[in-house]
């Protein structure tokens, strides 16, 4: 996956597109960083969880200069944003992991809020990767509450 940035970069810099240069990057620094700390060569999967872990920065650092007024900012992180999603799996829609959640549940025969704690590493075991926490969180509390 690694050298698929690498070549990405190469494109990106030959079409003068900053922002996906900028991006790249980004993503190649963070995983080399993570390889010299850990000193191995990382998966596809360790990758892919350092890409989600970035992309939750970058909806925290949107939201934030959303709430500033910083729509300059917004736009470039968006298109980061975007840029960076479309090397992770197809994400799950809000219906989808309403199912898991309600699936889960089920298996587990969670009641009460009190069960929060059994059903969240299942769900979250089971959208790895492919699903929003926070939108698995807030079911999971809808459901038990």
């Amino acid at each position: 996956m690694l050298s698929k940035f690498s070549e990405d970069l190469k494109a990106a810099l030959k079409a003068r597109d900053k922002i996906k240069v900028s991006a790249l990057r980004n993503i190649i620094a963070k995983v080399k960083a993570i390889q010299i700390d850990r000193k191995t060569q990382l998966t596809d999967a360790d990758i892919q969880k350092i890409l989600l872990s970035y992309t939750k920065q970058l909806r925290d650092s949107i939201d934030q200069y959303q709430a500033a007024g910083r729509e300059d900012l917004v736009e470039n992180e968006t298109a980061e944003l975007r840029i960076i999603e479309s090397y992770l799996p197809e994400q799950m829609t809000e219906d989808e992991i309403k199912a898991v959640v309600q699936k889960i549940i089920g298996e587990t025969g969670a009641a009460t809020m009190t069960d929060m704690g059994k059903v969240m590493p299942l769900v979250m075991q089971a959208i790895s990767g492919k699903g929003d926490g926070k939108i698995a969180s807030k079911f999971v509390r809808e459901f038990l509450g």
